[in-house]
């Protein structure tokens, strides 16, 4: 992998994490289709979505600060809020371990990530409906738990994480606000675990220092506009268009695979 092409690898992981149009089928699709090998394969894309925990704590950082002096002061709301995360952080830790070579190979098929990019595509549409309605200001717990197993569902390429645990959070009442809020501190959570079990695993030969650093300063840096924009469109209400482009996409690419190769 050169300088240019993990440069590129960047910038799709970092639009693609925030954006609700999974990053990790992008990435399946753009290293199969240009025949890009990553510096140590998934410690590669881990290493990409370190930058993109990163984005997310400096978007965040008041909220994460707030958080975490208030856990320490045993603030019952903010304690409250904590173990809401960690109990949406169950079902795809459950999957991670249950399920984790067979979601490896999964990242080796790109006609799953076009078909779920589909999926995907239909998920962000039902939010036309869902946003003007959604008013709560944090998940409860059963909510936290369902947004938890959209997350996990969204472990498979084409599935955006992002957009699948919005909307689930939106179907559940949750102002859009406050379902970004709780999708990308949990986020952070699943980010920060998949490096804890995959990356020990990869020896400083397998992963080229150069590429990498480019790769995660690109990741990070479009990582924040992502997250600005995807905001946004939140607001605006707008949300759903990217099924538009999905639909596109993922039709194109399963095209793609199945009848041309």
């Amino acid at each position: 992998m050169n300088a240019i092409e993990a440069l590129l690898l960047g910038v799709v992981q970092g639009v693609t994490e925030f954006l609700p149009v999974s990053s990790s089928g992008h990435l399946v699709l753009f290293q199969t289709m240009f025949g890009i090998e990553g510096p140590g394969g998934l410690g590669f894309e881990v290493a990409l979505h370190l930058a993109t925990l990163v984005a997310i704590l400096l978007v965040y950082r008041a909220r994460v600060v707030s958080l975490a002096g208030g856990t320490l002061r045993r603030d019952p709301a903010s304690i409250r809020y904590v173990g809401k995360l960690a109990v949406a952080t169950l079902p795809a830790v459950l999957v991670a371990l249950t399920l984790s070579d067979w979601i490896e190979d999964s990242f080796a098929r790109p006609e799953l990530a076009a078909s779920c990019l589909l999926v995907t595509a239909v998920i962000l549409w039902t939010t036309r409906r869902t946003i003007p309605v959604a008013v709560g200001s944090e998940p409860g717990w059963g909510a936290a738990l369902l947004i938890g197993c959209a997350q996990a569902f969204a472990i498979l390429p084409g599935i955006s994480r992002s957009g699948t645990t919005v909307a689930v959070a939106l179907a559940l009442g949750v102002s859009a606000g406050a379902a970004a809020e709780f999708s990308f501190l949990l986020g952070t959570i699943a980010m920060a675990g998949a490096a804890i079990l995959i990356l020990p695993g990869f020896g400083v030969e397998n992963l080229a220092l150069g590429p990498l650093l480019i790769g995660s300063a690109a990741a990070l840096v479009s990582g924040v506009g992502s997250i600005a924009l995807f905001l946004r469109l939140l607001e605006h209400r707008n949300f759903y268009v990217f099924s538009y482009y999905l639909v596109f996409a993922g039709g194109a690419s399963l095209a793609y695979w199945t009848l041309v190769r």
